[in-house]
């Protein structure tokens, strides 16, 4: 029993005080040292964009950009080339039999493309519906290694070997036995053998000119051509002088291209003649090509990459032309060469000995010369750059 006055239990006060429940550790750390200071917590503060993150993000997209809008243009090539290709084979089945194989990739390696311009039906000249003749027959050299291209304009008079037909111009030899025997005829007489062709329709030459904007060619003289496709009604082309071209750099439509490339008398210089033409052709196809590589038409790949190969037909596949356009881009030097020889009177150019001097030329295995004036107003040679080729008697 408990001492008189005193209870046998003690008394607690029920509930809690305010604040944090003590704990034995809370305790101890409180009455260790001093009471603990409170920390604010900041956050960090937002990065601002500099000019230089802005910039390489730009840089980036940019790249994106480029990567998306290639692979979309190559896609819509590549649906151009095929059509190309299929067009290539309906016209002369089997013709990869007389095609000499490419030797590696034409990006690095020498290659000889023979491009044939056909003026058959579709070109909507009357009385030419079955006309298939070869209206301009050149040879594109490409040599990487030297960063050269090579234009080799053949004139249609000169007087060739057919094979299995005897003695012809030739450019009878596509109305004869098509692209086949255009070939073959191209290879017996220039010794070159040639790894791919292209066949372009000059009657729709003029729409794949407008699709990439039209192009600048450097007239070399004043012209003024005969009345050939007048474009007016029959009383105004009785007084109509002719096509017109002022010397110097002229921007064409696809329309003027084809007039240029087709004008055989200038009469205001005589000496012109079928040789001149294909001098225009070489500066028509030169700057055409000029215009396919160039950055304005690269944009629009995606929208008309198809439609600008409608009026070719040839074997060339997709990487081909890839690489036919990194030729051209990197080409430090393009030379400008014809074979030729002497007017006879009989309508024929008779081959010169120096076109196989010209061959050489085309080579790289001697310096380009320009024509020998002993050869008369139709020889053969080369020049180099720009310079275009003019007859004068």
């Amino acid at each position: 029993m408990a001492a008189s006055g005193e209870k046998p239990y003690r008394t607690y006060r029920g509930g809690r005080q305010k604040g944090k429940v003590p704990l034995p550790g809370r305790e101890r750390r409180r009455t260790s040292g001093p009471p603990p200071q409170r920390h604010d917590v900041r956050r960090r503060p937002r990065r601002e964009w500099s000019g230089k993150r802005i910039a390489l993000w730009t840089v980036v997209g940019l790249i994106l950009l480029l990567i998306v809008w290639s692979v979309a243009g190559y896609f819509a090539v590549r649906s151009g080339v095929g059509d190309a290709n299929n067009r290539l084979q309906s016209t002369a089945p089997g013709i990869d039999t007389v095609l000499h194989h490419q030797n590696g990739l034409l990006m690095s390696n020498s290659s000889n493309i023979l491009l044939i311009g056909t003026d058959h039906s579709e070109n909507g000249q009357p009385g030419r519906s079955s006309d298939e003749h070869s209206d301009s027959l050149m040879l594109l050299h490409t040599d990487p290694k030297s960063h050269r291209l090579v234009f080799l304009s053949l004139p249609r008079d000169l007087r060739v070997e057919i094979p299995g037909y005897g003695s012809s111009k030739i450019n009878a030899a596509m109305q004869i036995g098509g692209p086949k025997l255009a070939i073959r005829t191209v290879e017996q007489f220039t010794g070159l053998p040639v790894n791919h062709v292209v066949i372009v329709d000059f009657g729709s030459f003029v729409s794949l000119i407008d699709a990439v904007g039209g192009i600048d060619v450097d007239v070399p003289e004043p012209i003024l051509s005969d009345r050939f496709d007048c474009p007016y009604s029959a009383s105004r082309c009785s007084s109509w002088q002719g096509w017109r071209f002022h010397k110097g750099m002229t921007h064409m439509s696809g329309h003027m291209a084809l007039i240029y490339s087709r004008i055989r008398v200038n009469r205001l210089n005589p000496g012109d003649s079928d040789i001149s033409r294909g001098v225009h052709q070489q500066q028509v196809m030169q700057a055409t090509l000029s215009k396919l590589a160039s950055a304005g038409t690269f944009f629009r790949l995606p929208f008309s990459g198809g439609d600008l190969l409608k009026p070719l037909s040839t074997d060339l596949t997709t990487n081909d032309f890839v690489q036919l356009a990194w030729v051209k881009l990197r080409a430090g030097t393009t030379l400008h060469c014809r074979l030729g020889g002497r007017d006879l009177g009989d309508g024929y150019l008779q081959p010169s000995e120096n076109d196989a001097l010209v061959i050489q030329e085309v080579l790289g295995n001697s310096a380009a010369q320009p024509p020998n004036p002993a050869d008369g107003p139709y020889g053969p040679g080369c020049l180099s750059g720009n310079s275009a080729f003019t007859q004068t008697k």
